[in-house]
């Protein structure tokens, strides 16, 4: 197969353990662009966090794709543009906010430049704000801050009550809302059929590709949907037990240049 394009997630995937690119695999990526092939990052991150990455690897040159929150926000990195975008339902907040009232979690969104949590800060929301390297607003009123259209909502806690909280949410908004983790203490509430392996979806039929022209490659929950899509789904050797199952391929660890040791082998 000629495989047209190729879908990275982040974290646990395209960086290492130290959140680094590594020489080896930023080679891979910039020959897989030389001979024609189209990246695609695909990360939960807010394109801010994403934006040193796509430029690392020169896609903006190569006419690549950044899909930020999770296939929320889709961006044509030639032209800075946004192609496809999903609002979340903002009527579904006032109620998310009051579930969430007599818990520790943090709950996170964003606008175009800053980040904003309510004023259950714990430690997890700084790993957001500094992935990311945005600004931080904290307010004790998140619902009347929050006046702005905005594609995610970002929960951030100890991974026990997320799991508690995972399970409410979802039968409280099922139909409604899909809610999912991204990390073991980051849980995501996206508008409903809104995933990285939807998004995909939408944006191959625009480019004309087919999903068989796809490789895909991730390693948590949120990357699920992508790599079952892909015509090639890769999970990571460090990826979570289900993303292993569902993938058509398991391939070293993303310490072990795993994505370039993949394209070596089967695209180069």
């Amino acid at each position: 197969m000629d495989y047209r394009l190729i879908a990275l997630d982040i974290d646990g995937t395209l960086t290492n353990s130290r959140k680094e690119i590594t020489p080896r695999t930023r080679y891979a990526l910039l020959e897989a662009q030389r001979r024609g092939k189209k990246l695609i990052i695909a990360s939960g991150r807010h394109p801010i966090g994403i934006r040193d990455i796509a430029d690392d690897l020169m896609l903006s040159r190569f006419g690549g794709y950044i899909m930020a929150f999770n296939g929320g926000r889709i961006i044509d990195c030639t032209t800075s543009q946004t192609i496809l975008s999903k609002r979340f339902p903002a009527e579904f907040l006032p109620d998310i906010v009051n579930v969430l009232r007599s818990s520790n979690i943090t709950i996170i969104t964003f606008d175009e430049n800053k980040i904003y949590a309510d004023n259950k800060v714990n430690d997890y929301t700084y790993v957001e704000r500094d992935v990311i390297k945005a600004e931080m607003v904290v307010t004790d009123d998140f619902v009347s801050t929050v006046k702005f259209d905005f594609n995610k909502i970002l929960l951030a806690g100890e991974p026990y009550e997320l799991d508690e909280y995972q399970k409410i949410l979802k039968n409280r908004y099922d139909g409604l809302l899909d809610v999912y983790k991204s990390a073991p203490y980051f849980l995501e509430i996206m508008p409903f059929g809104v995933s990285k392996g939807s998004m995909l979806h939408m944006l191959l039929d625009k480019l004309g590709i087919s999903r068989e022209e796809l490789v895909a490659f991730g390693d948590n929950y949120n990357d699920i949907t992508m790599i079952g899509y892909a015509g090639f789904g890769v999970a990571m050797a460090n990826a979570e037990t289900e993303v292993k199952k569902i993938s058509k391929y398991v391939c070293e660890s993303n310490d072990e240049d795993g994505i370039a040791i993949t394209l070596e082998k089967f695209v180069l």
